[in-house]
């Protein structure tokens, strides 16, 4: 296989800006990093400037997840030589040790970060990382808990926690760390979607009302989100179906219900190019309908 210049006849500025923009864009891809990194760096480094240090552990990463340790330790190899005592190039060093599963190592090592500078919260989140790699979820949820209290306004470290604890069927504490990622992004209908999830799957009639409720949030900051539209739909009729739900509500709750169920209909038809499938699913969720007994009166 010749090399990525040759093959898609491009130049070494643009692979480093297509490098460049993979980082800002917070995108793995990590075999084309591969592919154009160790290229880059291989015939180019010289003409890179400061930006040969950010590849060098940009590709790094990409190699431990493409399992080319030969090019991982190259990379740290060159890191090591141009920053020595780096915090930073010694992390790498210890997600290199996690690689190869020599986790105790690792865990000293960033035992050793973290004496050293007590605010370095990407060896912290290592530890926990290699408690997720033991299989240990109850300790690691045990540690970033401790992590939280003093790194509070983290936010990516409670969507983790939040993932630990729906992976423990813990669902209340979940919904407590996913309240605290939507105080933070609250226009993010990704995360009103996945706290409304939470909600349904605690069931009983306050959940599901407070789930119909964020479906609709989820689809009123993004109206091509066919989860939160189903979510909307099944929510509604829960809450329509059961006997503790008072007329008003009732009848409330099935017009949402109506209105979601012709939204993905017509979603359906837009999709398939046919009315064929559209009318199939007008009529499945007409079923549904009718075998709940729901009606207006």
């Amino acid at each position: 296989m010749g090399s990525v210049s040759e093959m898609y006849d491009v130049s070494w500025e643009e692979m480093r800006d297509k490098l460049r923009r993979w980082r800002e864009e917070n995108c793995r891809n990590s075999e084309q990093v591969v592919r154009v990194g160790e290229e880059l760096l291989a015939d180019h480094s010289s003409r890179l400037g400061d930006d040969v240090w950010i590849i060098h552990e940009q590709v790094f990463v990409a190699a431990l997840d493409c399992s080319r340790l030969d090019l991982a330790t190259l990379c740290l190899k060159h890191l090591r030589k141009q920053f020595t005592g780096s915090h930073r190039v010694r992390r790498l060093e210890g997600m290199r040790l996690e690689f190869m599963e020599k986790y105790e190592e690792a865990n000293l090592l960033y035992d050793k970060i973290i004496q050293e500078d007590e605010a370095n919260t990407a060896a912290r989140k290592r530890k926990i990382a290699i408690l997720k790699a033991q299989g240990r979820p109850i300790d690691a949820i045990r540690e970033l808990n401790d992590y939280l209290k003093i790194f509070v306004a983290d936010h990516e470290a409670w969507q983790e926690l939040a993932d630990l604890y729906i992976g423990e069927l813990d669902y209340s504490k979940a919904a407590f760390c996913l309240e605290e990622v939507m105080m933070a992004y609250p226009y993010n209908h990704l995360y009103c979607q996945k706290y409304a999830e939470v909600k349904y799957t605690q069931g009983g009639l306050d959940n599901m009302e407070l789930a119909r409720k964020y479906f609709a949030q989820a689809l009123k900051l993004n109206s091509t989100n066919m989860r939160a539209l189903f979510g909307l739909y099944m929510a509604s009729i829960h809450v329509a179906s059961s006997p503790k739900t008072g007329t008003k509500s009732r009848k409330e709750n099935l017009k949402y219900a109506t209105w979601a169920a012709a939204q993905i209909s017509r979603a359906y038809q837009m999709g398939s190019g046919t009315q064929t499938e559209g009318r199939s699913s007008v009529k499945m969720i007409e079923n549904m309908l009718e075998s709940l007994h729901i009606s207006q009166n």
